[in-house]
C-alpha cells in the first residue's frame, strides 16, 4: 500500500497516537496532521520566555506562522525588544542566491539591524552579538535534513559564539520535513568544508532543535544555555506533506516539499560536473542531466527498479548555473511512495550508472573532489570509480550509522519508528 493509502486509513489511529486529531480536510485533500510549531507556542504565550530581555533573531523567510507573519515582524509589533537581526544565506528575508547573502543593513520593514551572518566565523558571531547587546539569541529557521545544507552550521556557531558569551540560546522548533531516519554516510577528518563542518551523517533526521542538543552535548561540552520549544504533534514517520504546516521555501532552490525529499540524494550531483542537479530549472534536484548524456542513463536507472520511485526521460535547458542555456538529457527524479523512498541510495545508484557513460566527470577544483566533501570522505567516489554496485557502496557505511543512531538518541525530543 502507498504511503498516502496508509495514511488515508489509519488517520485517525495516528492522531489519536501523537495526542491531535486530524485537521479538518479540504476537497479533495487527504486530512492532514495538526503541528504547533516552537514559534506557535511560544507566541501563543505572548512572547513569556524572552520577553523583558534584549533579544537577537536568527532567521529566514522560513520564520513564519501559519498565516505567514514572521517571527521578527510580530514580535516587534508586539513589544519585544530585539537588539538585531541575524540573516544566513541567501539573506533574512531570502532574496540572495545560493551562496550568497543581503549584507548588513537597516530592515524596511520593522527598522531593526539586519546583520550579514552568512559565512560569519564564530568570532564574527561574537563580534555581531556584541555590537548588538542582545542577551538572548532566539534561531527560528527550517532546515531540510541533509548534512550539505548550510543553515545547521549557523546554528552551531551561533551557539559556540553563545556559549563564549554567556548568553542564552532559545531554539524555536519545526519538523524536519522529511522524517525522522537518520542515514547515510558519516563526515570524517579531513573533509569538512563548508557543505560539512560537522561529525553527522549524511541525511541526520534530526529537528534543529534536537540538533542543537547534539551539538551541546557532543560539540560545545554542554557550555551553552539551551533551551528548545518543541513542536508539537510530530512523529520521526511524518514529512512535510503529511502536516498541516504551509511550505516556504527555505532557499531559492528549494522551492517545494518534493525538492526536500530527493535533496540529502541528489544533493550530490553538485560533485558532478557533467552533470547538472537541474539549478537553473523549475525543478532542483529532481532534474538531473547533462548536454553529453541521453535515453540510456535513464534505462538503465529505471531497470534498477529502486524501492519508492520512478524515472521519466527529460531534457531541459538550464536558465544559469551549470549548462547554462545548454540542451540537457538526463531524468526527472518521481517520488510515488515516500514511505520507502530512500534519496540517498536512489542517488549512490544513479551515480553508479552514470559513471558508466564516457561523458561522465567529479567535479575537481583545484585539487579537492566536491563529492569527497560533500559525502565526508573518498570512499564513494572511489568505490563507484571501482566498478562497486549500489548495495556494496550503501553497505559500506552500516557500521558509522549504526553508531551514529546510538550517538544521537540521547537527544531526540520526538518519538520514532519505522515507516
Amino acid at each position: 500500500m502507498k504511503r498516502r493509502g496508509l495514511l488515508a486509513a489509519g488517520a485517525a489511529g495516528i492522531g489519536l497516537s501523537l495526542g491531535a486529531a486530524p485537521a479538518e480536510a479540504k476537497p479533495g485533500l487527504l486530512p492532514r496532521l495538526p503541528i504547533r510549531t516552537g514559534m506557535d507556542r511560544l507566541a501563543a504565550t505572548g512572547w513569556q520566555a524572552v520577553r523583558g530581555q534584549r533579544i537577537g533573531i536568527v532567521s529566514n523567510p522560513t520564520g513564519v506562522d501559519r498565516e505567514y507573519r514572521h517571527l521578527v515582524d510580530r514580535m516587534h509589533a508586539d513589544g519585544v525588544t530585539i537588539g538585531g537581526v541575524f540573516g544566513p544565506e541567501h539573506g533574512f528575508r531570502g532574496s540572495a542566491q545560493a551562496g550568497g547573502s543581503e549584507g548588513t543593513g537597516i530592515d524596511a520593514r520593522t527598522g531593526l539591524t539586519v546583520y550579514d551572518a552568512y559565512l560569519a566565523t564564530q568570532d564574527k558571531w561574537v563580534s555581531m552579538f556584541t555590537a548588538s547587546g542582545v542577551r538572548t539569541i532566539v534561531f527560528d529557521i527550517q532546515d531540510v535534513g541533509a548534512r550539505f545544507y548550510t543553515y545547521i552550521y549557523t546554528l552551531y556557531d551561533s551557539m559556540a559564539a553563545a556559549a563564549r558569551l554567556g548568553l542564552r540560546y532559545v531554539v524555536l522548533d519545526r519538523p524536519n520535513p522529511i522524517g525522522g531516519r537518520a542515514y547515510g554516510p558519516m563526515m570524517t577528518d579531513g573533509f569538512t568544508s563548508g557543505v560539512g563542518r560537522l561529525k553527522i551523517v549524511q541525511q541526520h533526521g534530526m529537528t534543529v532543535g534536537e540538533l542543537a542538543r547534539f551539538y551541546n552535548g557532543e560539540f560545545l561540552s554542554g557550555a551553552v544555555d539551551l533551551e528548545v520549544i518543541t513542536c508539537t504533534g510530530w512523529h520521526g514517520r511524518l514529512r512535510a506533506g503529511d502536516t498541516d504546516l504551509p511550505w516556504v521555501l527555505p532557499s531559492p532552490n528549494m522551492p517545494t516539499q518534493d525538492t526536500a525529499v530527493v535533496y540529502p540524494g541528489t544533493g550530490m550531483f553538485e560533485g558532478v560536473s557533467s552533470l547538472s542537479e537541474g539549478r537553473g530549472t523549475t525543478r532542483p534536484f529532481e532534474l538531473i542531466g547533462g548536454p553529453g548524456f541521453d535515453y540510456h542513463w535513464g534505462d538503465r536507472v529505471s531497470a534498477l527498479n529502486l524501492p519508492g520511485v520512478e524515472f521519466r526521460e527529460a531534457y531541459f535547458t538550464p536558465t544559469f548555473n551549470k549548462f547554462a542555456n545548454t540542451l540537457c538529457a538526463g531524468v526527472e527524479v518521481k517520488v510515488v511512495d515516500q514511505g520507502v523512498f530512500d534519496p540517498i541510495r536512489t542517488a549512490v545508484g544513479m551515480l553508479v550508472e552514470a559513471r558508466k557513460e564516457a561523458a561522465f566527470a567529479w567535479r575537481l577544483d583545484s585539487t579537492r573532489y566536491w563529492i569527497d566533501l560533500l559525502t565526508g570522505s573518498t570512499r564513494l567516489r572511489t568505490m563507484i570509480d571501482a566498478g562497486a554496485t549500489t548495495g556494496e557502496v550503501t553497505g559500506a557505511w552500516k557500521d558509522e550509522l549504526a553508531a551514529f543512531e546510538r550517538q544521537r538518541r540521547p537527544y531526540l525530543l520526538y518519538p520514532r519508528s519505522a515507516s
